[in-house]
């Protein structure tokens, strides 16, 4: 991605050609293969939160942070390294570590002088790649999902570990909701084997379809058109705020017929300020609303009084921690906890723009769209 825009996301994308330094003391040598498109690669498009290319001070950015690359050339100045020639490997997101192996940085995102996979060929870090296992039997379209699943893993985690600081109950008498998107749905999946009852929101038939078929109970938000807080423009419509009221009040009679009229025990919110306070009135007494993502709005605002009261927990979480990456691997391989077959949408390297704007416009049904760099 490049300097200024017309304001549509795949116009943000220039196709060039990029150069890159010799290998540096454990750098490698890759091709992507395939790539995973993110929500922080549509917020560097969109310049939101952040204009990752001011951040940088970079004039232009190779974005791209998860997918499946194969190595190579490996430099490894004489020391054993984790990866081999001919090794297919998962990109770890991780720019900047603090202490304990969290990201301040994302790779591709911003921190400096990282190049993502939207590319031919990069060079990066040894540290960041981890080999998908020898025979396993999944696609490597399948592994390629793994970011939504990593960052559920860690999300869910934290979250289900602070609701039993203060609840001691059988998880099958409370309900476990998301609004939606990939790491939502790897993350029900998590509080499903842990004996919760789960439900997520879907908007479209083949979205409905599909969470039905994996276990979890579709909730069709176009039952509920009007949940999202009217626009700027829309303030001042009363009609707006009518429907609005509408919709909360159905949707929240769900949630209480779901909830035996508990309400939701761990809420998975990764949309943000639109949802927040259907998100609050749908908490049960001793919840917990946990986030890794802000699709639709980072600033939130609540009444700690009432949060108090209520013994609300907030959890917010962000990618996971690089030195759990091996073990959460092989808990997939182990227990086929990843992206079901066929469940992806892969468009080829020359289509990435319009993946871009079919992204942002919600015209893509999968959960899991990607992009296709390299033959295997």
């Amino acid at each position: 991605m490049t300097g200024p825009h017309d304001g549509s996301p795949g116009s943000a994308l220039r196709r060039d050609v990029f150069t890159f330094g010799p290998l540096e003391e454990g750098e490698a040598l890759v091709e992507p293969i395939l790539g995973s498109w993110e929500a922080n690669v549509d917020h560097a498009l969109a310049r939101s939160p952040i204009d990752v290319c001011s951040s940088r001070g970079e004039d232009v950015v190779v974005v791209g942070n998860m997918g499946v690359v194969r190595v190579l050339q490996v430099n490894a100045g004489g020391r054993d390294t984790p990866v081999r020639e001919g090794d297919l490997c998962m990109l770890m997101p991780f720019g900047k570590l603090d202490r304990f192996g969290y990201a301040e940085l994302a790779y591709a995102y911003d921190a400096p002088h990282t190049i993502g996979l939207l590319a031919k060929q990069s060079k990066m870090d040894v540290r960041v790649l981890l080999p998908i296992p020898d025979g396993t039997p999944y696609s490597l379209a399948q592994w390629a999902t793994y970011g939504r699943y990593y960052t559920a893993w860690d999300n869910w985690h934290k979250a289900y570990g602070c609701w039993r600081t203060q609840v001691a109950d059988d998880p099958a008498n409370h309900l476990v909701f998301g609004w939606g998107g990939g790491v939502a749905f790897a993350e029900l999946l998590l509080a499903k084997r842990a004996g919760f009852r789960v439900a997520m929101t879907a908007g479209s038939d083949e979205r409905v379809a599909f969470l039905r078929e994996n276990g979890i109970t579709p909730v069709d938000r176009r039952l509920f058109p009007d949940l999202s807080l009217p626009t700027r423009e829309q303030r001042t419509d009363r009609e707006r705020h009518q429907r609005r009221r509408d919709s909360v009040r159905r949707f929240g009679e769900l949630v209480d017929e779901l909830s035996d009229g508990h309400g939701v025990a761990i809420f998975v919110d990764n949309i943000g300020q639109p949802l927040y306070d259907i998100t609050l009135a749908s908490l049960a007494r001793a919840g917990v609303v946990t986030t890794c993502g802000w699709k639709a709005g980072m600033r939130l605002t609540h009444l700690r009084g009432a949060e108090s009261i209520s013994r609300h927990i907030l959890v917010n979480t962000h990618v996971w921690q690089l030195q759990e990456s091996p073990a959460i691997r092989d808990f997939q391989e182990a227990e086929g906890w990843i992206a079901p077959k066929g469940s992806e949408v892969v468009y080829d390297f020359d289509r990435v723009p319009e993946l871009a704007d079919d992204y942002a416009h919600g015209r893509i049904t999968s959960y899991f769209p990607m992009y296709h760099v390299n033959p295997v």
